[in-house]
């Protein structure tokens, strides 16, 4: 829910929020976010630790960063967003305060509070800025949507806990969800 006090937030707002506010600026506003839950944290440091290793195991130049972690999305201080992971692949996106410009991948595990956040309104923003590979993790269904958003269609597939996904912005690297310890 956005904050209704002003009517339009800057990236200024969003840097003097209290350090014990989590929230993001997008379009203008400000949206609180509520603290996680356990599985939530779970599958955020499983994600951080396979993604980690793979990246580590093949000498890669991409970095993970789970949330909290501002990202800029478009690079211009309008809209900074907390992914609740985010995998650049660009040394020069890496600023002191997070990214400034589109991850190449973004997973996000939807929130039962506002999943049309998640579902709808980040995959638009997302895809406008250009991040390549966008996963919407839904704990709660056990459903895992994965658009590949350099396509022109956006081309998305639907898999289940049960399934084998492949990372497209990487050759070799699957994420097999029978093998995460929920």
């Amino acid at each position: 829910m956005a904050l209704p006090q002003k009517q339009f937030y800057t990236a200024e707002d969003y840097w003097n929020l209290p350090e014990d506010v989590r929230a993001e600026l997008i379009n203008g506003q400000i949206y609180n976010m509520a603290p996680p839950s356990r599985l939530h944290q779970e599958l955020v440091s499983q994600f951080t630790k396979i993604i980690g290793n793979y990246i580590d195991s093949h000498k890669g130049g991409c970095k993970v960063y789970p949330a909290p972690f501002a990202v800029n999305l478009d690079a211009n201080d309008k809209d900074w967003v907390e992914p609740d992971i985010s995998v650049i692949c660009d040394p020069n996106k890496l600023t002191d305060r997070g990214c400034s410009g589109a991850p190449d991948w973004i997973i996000e595990i939807i929130s039962p509070s506002d999943p049309g956040r998640d579902l709808i309104y980040k995959l638009n923003l997302y895809a406008k800025a250009g991040v390549r590979e966008y996963w919407i993790v839904d704990p709660r269904n056990k459903n895992i949507l994965v658009y590949y958003l350099e396509q022109q269609d956006f081309g998305v597939q639907a898999y289940s806990f049960q399934d084998k996904i492949k990372v497209n912005i990487y050759d070799d690297f699957w994420i097999d969800f029978q093998n995460l310890d929920l």
